[in-house]
């Protein structure tokens, strides 16, 4: 008679370890992105974020989640207009750099103006061009809802996923 397979299963509940929350949320893949835009003084400012999703087709909106204390946050927050840069595999390192509390995370990444302002980063798989919509507070992060003005991809890329803790590639059978 054969063994029962071994259960792997752990179980978040109210008032545990906030770790096993973080790994149970850690099961959804998600895509990479890096969202932009311009401080109160020109500079460009960003961070990498995979809370991401689109909101509404009709108006075209979609969210992004800002960590409170980010030091991106009050600008991303404030800023009129924003972009969402969504990453390919060859962007890993731009995701690094933007997670981290490096000071010159452009110095070492591409990028130019968008159209609406805000840095859009050079070979980037899609890039979402917004002026913002709203600014909900969202327990320690803020929603940051943007209306799409221009949105841009190309398909022949690959995307940059984040899955369980690591970085991931899609694998095609």
């Amino acid at each position: 008679m054969a063994e029962p397979a071994a259960q792997h299963t752990s179980e978040y509940r109210t008032g545990s370890d906030p770790r096993t929350l973080r790994d149970a949320l850690g099961c959804f893949a998600t895509g990479v992105t890096i969202v932009t835009c311009l401080d109160g003084d020109g500079s460009p400012v960003g961070l990498t974020a995979n809370s991401f999703t689109s909101v509404s087709l009709d108006p075209p909106l979609l969210l992004v989640c800002v960590a409170r204390r980010a030091a991106s946050a009050g600008a991303l927050t404030q800023a009129s207009h924003f972009a969402v840069n969504v990453l390919q595999t060859h962007q890993q390192p731009a995701s690094i750099r933007f997670a981290t509390k490096d000071q010159d995370r452009f110095g070492a990444t591409p990028w130019s103006p968008g159209e609406y302002g805000p840095p859009v980063l050079r070979d980037s798989l899609g890039v979402f061009e917004c002026a913002a919509h709203a600014v909900h507070e969202g327990g320690d992060h803020h929603i940051v809802v943007g209306e799409v003005l221009r949105a841009s991809f190309d398909s022949t890329l690959d995307p940059l996923l984040y899955f369980r803790g690591r970085y991931r590639r899609l694998h095609f059978d």
